[in-house]
């Protein structure tokens, strides 16, 4: 076992100093508007967030957005919320990523059961036209809602190109969401059209969902007609469903025949907060803010280009899927994989990376720590040589996580751990193909975002755990919640911890380097005896031991104080001992401190997580206090919390 503390802050990789995008982009701004970084990161990212306006203008040029930036850059700057970006541009997002439509691949599609499917970018752009007039000749118009029951193919991503295409809004649920999950989401947007898959293949299961949709037809009125892919038969028997018709039948009408122009601020995507506590709220981004957003990740933070393969294993149901497919703003190649990433085997994902040529492969912090655990040295096997960038999110990334890459899977690439989410439709927190890489740190703050770490009083710190804020407007803050005509929830989720100031609810702390560690949800914060620890401080030693697969750490209220309670997830052939309760407790009072031992240790066979991937603390913190979770649709395995209620060690 490693100590990740040993090697939390080692060097692990230095730019080799082949040209960049970050570079090019530079370059321009010194020619264009006369600012020299000198080949200063943190002077490029001052002057971003000091200069917001001409920043992202800046980036609209360089990029060459296909559209009418408008004369005014930015109003109500002082205002958060309020602010308002490119106020009088018209853009079409669809349009944009649509752009040089020739034999370039664009989406590369597999699925666990052997199927590839691949297109150009012809091929997908007549695609897509030929839907969006269909949509056209259906009425569906300019703000209308579209919804998705999809699998991660090349339906999803065609429907939403489509929808994008007329001005319409998309909105996305994964298959393996429940009737009411599903309808919990929804049902709040009251959408006209349902693009829905027959079923979905998860290790090597066949899921039928023709039931859910015909359910789900029944139980939302807005559907005014559902569209059905035949994804595990050809040919569904669409009988049983209200005005339903395969998405063949879509293609045949005469194709768009001009891109719909829309607003800079007007609503592009849906996406949903994955939150265990009541109905979902329901996030509205915009299209330029995701464009321009998407363009300064992908180009300038991951460094993607023309005739890249970039890939990320997502769903549907969760933002990095938006974030992936905003790839073919580069003119790269979009790859995608549907079902369980270890099967049939677990080296499916790298045989993939190996044959399609993986640049860019993204997943998240825990598959990282699976493929650790299960043995496997992908480098050893496979032919990675091509890849340049490994993302990771959704979790903190463990020192020792960071170790593994650069030992196991490849040598020389830039390891981007990002942190971000749904609510912003991308990162505060990310990569820097121009900077080394530090066991445990994410790099940097992202360019035109005035990231800050703020103690309990507001006050800027650095070197010390504190809150993650951003303090000034950013371009792809949200529009706001659907339904909420008033602004209140959308005020009272980010702006009234600190007033006016984004709190986004990660306990962080600015590195003398510039980078940034994630010391998990400022919301799940443990604090016993009045001190405040990170949950992500546990969980990098805890799931150091080889006999541990995964922790979850909660804080108990008992005697008017705060205990906390480790419950963890071991192998096979492993049971919670006194010996390993023991060296557990030992590595956490050597490497972390006192504080951080747990009052009591307890052994489960399965750990709730939401259907991002992310473990819920708070889903578990609830059960052991005898509180409901009131949306467990929330959770890709609510049968879990079984294992949490009325413990025998946690009496009081």
């Amino acid at each position: 076992m490693t100590d990740p503390t040993s090697v939390l802050g080692n060097l692990l990789w230095t730019p080799d100093g082949s040209p960049t995008e970050m570079e090019s982009y530079a370059s321009f701004v010194k020619a264009e508007k006369g600012f020299d970084w000198a080949g200063d990161y943190h002077r490029l990212w001052q002057w971003s967030v000091q200069e917001k306006g001409v920043f992202w203008s800046s980036l609209w040029d360089w990029h060459d957005v296909i559209g009418d930036k408008g004369t005014r850059l930015l109003i109500n700057e002082d205002q958060m919320p309020g602010a308002s970006f490119f106020p009088d541009a018209s853009i079409n997002y669809a349009q944009n990523m649509l752009a040089e439509a020739d034999d370039r691949p664009s989406i590369i599609a597999y699925g666990e059961d052997g199927r590839c499917t691949r297109l150009t970018r012809a091929e997908l752009k007549t695609t897509v036209m030929a839907l969006a007039g269909w949509m056209q000749h259906k009425g569906i118009r300019k703000g209308d809602r579209v919804a998705a029951y999809l699998p991660n193919g090349e339906h999803a991503l065609i429907a939403m190109l489509a929808t994008a295409a007329i001005g319409g809004i998309f909105s996305s649920c994964s298959p393996d969401f429940g009737l009411t999950g599903v309808s919990d989401r929804f049902g709040q947007i009251t959408p006209r059209l349902l693009i829905a898959a027959d079923g979905y293949q998860y290790n090597g299961k066949v899921i039928n969902r023709l039931d859910n949709i015909a359910k789900l037809a029944q139980a939302i009125p807005s559907i005014e007609t559902v569209v059905v892919v035949g994804y595990i038969n050809p040919k569904p028997d669409i009988s049983q469903i209200t005005s339903a018709v395969l998405f063949e039948q879509t293609l045949t009408c005469d194709p768009l025949a001009q891109f719909v122009p829309v607003s800079f601020n007007d609503p592009l995507y849906i996406l949903y907060s994955s939150g265990t506590t009541g109905a979902p709220k329901c996030i509205v981004h915009s299209v330029g803010g995701t464009l321009m957003k998407h363009i300064c990740e992908l180009r300038l933070h991951s460094n993607v280009k023309s005739g890249d393969n970039v890939f990320y294993f997502t769903t549907c149901g969760w933002m990095m899927w938006n974030w992936l497919v905003s790839a073919l703003l580069c003119r790269a190649t979009v790859i995608v994989y549907e079902g369980n990433p270890f099967y049939p085997e677990p080296e499916r994902l790298w045989q993939i990376a190996e044959s399609e040529k993986f640049t860019l492969f993204g997943t998240s912090a825990k598959y990282i720590d699976a493929v650790r655990k299960a043995g496997l040295i992908p480098c050893e096997k496979f032919d990675l040589s091509a890849l340049r960038t490994l993302c990771s999110t959704g979790s903190p990334l463990s020192a020792e996580g960071f170790q593994f890459v650069y030992e196991a899977i490849h040598p020389n690439l830039q390891l981007a751990s990002i942190s971000g989410g749904t609510d912003i439709m991308g990162c505060f927190v990310l990569g820097c193909p121009i900077l080394p890489v530090y066991a445990g740190e994410i790099q940097v703050r992202g360019l035109g975002m005035d990231v800050a770490i703020l103690d309990d009083d507001g006050q800027k710190i650095s070197c010390q755990q504190g809150e993650l804020c951003c303090l000034s407007p950013f371009v792809s803050m949200p529009v706001g919640f659907w339904n909420d005509d008033d602004g209140q929830k959308y005020k009272a989720a980010y702006f009234t911890h600190f007033k006016d100031v984004w709190r986004h609810g990660d306990w962080a702390t600015l590195t003398e380097k510039g980078g940034v560690i994630i010391h998990g949800r400022s919301d799940a914060t443990l604090n016993p005896g009045g001190v405040r620890i990170g949950t992500a401080e546990i969980y990098r030693i805890v799931e150091a031991f080889d006999d541990v697969i995964e922790a979850l750490v909660i804080g108990q209220t008992i005697a008017d104080d705060v205990r906390v309670i480790l419950f963890v997830r071991l192998a096979d052939d492993r049971t919670l001992d006194d010996e390993l309760q023991a060296e557990i407790k030992a590595d956490l009072r050597i490497k972390a401190s006192p504080r951080h031992v747990p009052a009591v240790i307890c052994a489960v066979p399965d750990i709730p997580r939401t259907r991002s991937g992310k473990i819920s603390e708070l889903a578990v913190r609830d059960i052991v206090h005898g509180r409901d979770v009131k949306n467990t649709e929330a959770l890709a395995n609510p049968d879990a919390l079984v294992h949490f209620r009325d413990r025998p060690e946690l009496a009081g």
